[in-house]
């Protein structure tokens, strides 16, 4: 599981440093993909493929639409995590995710996977889930 949120720096080159936390889970790759609500998601190898195998099986099944599966595919990178604990994001995750290099984002971990935020999409994401708890309770 992953938990917690943790503040982070995109360097110059495109490079963010994941926290130590989350680390062991994604050595030695991981995969960076277009996230919900307009983040990016980190995926364990593991995850990666469920997350896959039941793309194809709900296209299979007609419940998405192959041009969906094939958005998602041809915009997943496979990342290897360096020495320092880095990964690279791709230009076209970080203008899907409105981040720039150089800026601060958030890493966020949302149970079966990681996600990095833009801070202002994160704060509005949360404050709506939160908003939504709150009216369950």
């Amino acid at each position: 599981m992953f938990v917690g949120r943790h503040e982070r720096q995109v360097d110059p080159k495109g490079r963010l440093a994941l926290p130590s936390a989350y680390r062991p889970r994604f050595e030695p790759r991981c995969y960076l993909a277009f996230g919900q609500d307009g983040c990016i998601d980190v995926l364990t190898a593991d995850g990666f493929e469920e997350v896959a195998n039941e793309m194809v099986d709900k296209v299979r099944r007609g419940e998405i639409s192959r041009a969906q599966q094939r958005a998602l595919a041809a915009n997943t990178i496979e990342a290897t995590i360096d020495g320092q604990g880095r990964i690279n994001i791709d230009p076209s995750l970080r203008e899907f995710a409105g981040i720039e290099t150089g800026t601060t984002v958030v890493v966020s971990g949302s149970f079966d996977r990681v996600e990095i935020w833009h801070p202002a999409r994160f704060a509005e994401q949360t404050a709506q889930g939160a908003a939504m708890l709150g009216a369950q309770g």
